[in-house]
């Protein structure tokens, strides 16, 4: 192979990957490229995502809220059903008392 016949291939090599390079991008490019109507929609779904992201935060934080709430009222709730619970079993305790004391005065 003479010299100007190994110039002509390597030209003809540096030619073809240039193409195949710049076919490469252009398909790339191409696949990728976001236009301006899309790029207003991506921006308004993002605006919508970061609301409902704030949505949902401040649904978490009232709903923790409302547990807290809830719990309280439950423990306070069972607080005043063990004390109406204790009175009763004294009211029982006393009324048995005095139907058995009832009971032997008249016997007696």
């Amino acid at each position: 192979m003479s010299k100007t016949e190994f110039i002509i291939v390597t030209a003809i090599i540096l030619f073809v990957a240039f193409t195949m390079g710049w076919f490469a991008h252009w398909l790339i490019h191409r696949f990728t490229k976001v236009s301006g109507s899309d790029m207003g929609e991506i921006d308004r779904m993002a605006q919508a995502l970061h609301e409902a992201e704030e949505t949902r935060d401040q649904a978490i934080t009232y709903l923790q809220q409302r547990e807290s709430e809830l719990s309280n009222q439950i423990h306070q709730t069972e607080a005043e059903l063990r004390a109406a619970m204790d009175g009763l079993r004294n009211a029982r305790h006393e009324a048995d008392e005095l139907r058995a004391y009832i009971e032997q005065t008249n016997q007696g």
